[in-house]
């Protein structure tokens, strides 16, 4: 059963989640899951004023996702950072062009899932999430979020992403802050979860 995380990170923390999304789908039994990013669309005289290119530099080796691949795939999780409370426009321009999977069906029936990060810890996290959902309940996916058997779900002693939504980090007023040991084991639960929910509807 094939697994894809697909994913947009312009400076990197959408990344770093992602990798441990993947861990978490890869440890299930018959569950083989790859990491994909989506194109780009914007010109590296941009991504040079916003400070992006090393970050994205760094993404190099992660294969770029085509409409045809996320139709093959038996359940995919998607990652994007928050923009004013919806996903990236990277993101929204890849779905965009997901229109013939719509109208053959190809995702019908198959595990969808979503993860987020923002720069504050209100910035949008559940928003970004619950904007997401429609398009993949266009496309006739059964959604998956991240269900309170996470016992993180109950953290109140730091402050920590991750919601009945899907896992979540916080990037910060500067973007320097890094996903905690809460949020990362977040994303590895919500990866086993989808994997195991997928498996069984691919059964």
């Amino acid at each position: 059963m094939k697994l894809l995380v697909v994913y947009y990170s312009m400076y990197g923390h959408i990344h770093a989640m992602a990798r441990h999304i993947l861990a978490g789908a890869n440890s299930v039994d018959g569950v083989q899951a790859e990491l994909r990013r989506v194109p780009e669309t914007l010109p590296r005289d941009v991504l040079e004023k916003m400070g992006a290119v090393e970050t994205l530099e760094a993404q190099k080796d992660v294969q770029v996702c085509t409409v045809d691949e996320l139709g093959e795939a038996d359940a995919v999780i998607f990652g994007t950072p928050t923009r004013f409370g919806n996903m990236c426009g990277q993101m929204k321009q890849f779905l965009d062009g997901t229109g013939k999977l719509w109208q053959s069906g190809a995702l019908v029936g198959k595990a969808g899932s979503v993860f987020t990060s923002s720069n504050t810890q209100h910035g949008g996290q559940e928003s970004t999430i619950l904007t997401f959902h429609p398009v993949l309940l266009h496309l006739g996916m059964v959604l998956v979020g991240l269900p309170y058997t996470f016992p993180g779900q109950m953290e109140i002693e730091r402050i920590s992403g991750c919601s009945p939504y899907g896992a979540s980090t916080i990037a910060g007023p500067d973007g320097s802050r890094t996903p905690n040991e809460n949020e990362i084991a977040g994303a590895r639960f919500q990866g086993e979860h989808v994997a195991r929910i997928a498996r069984k509807l691919a059964a």
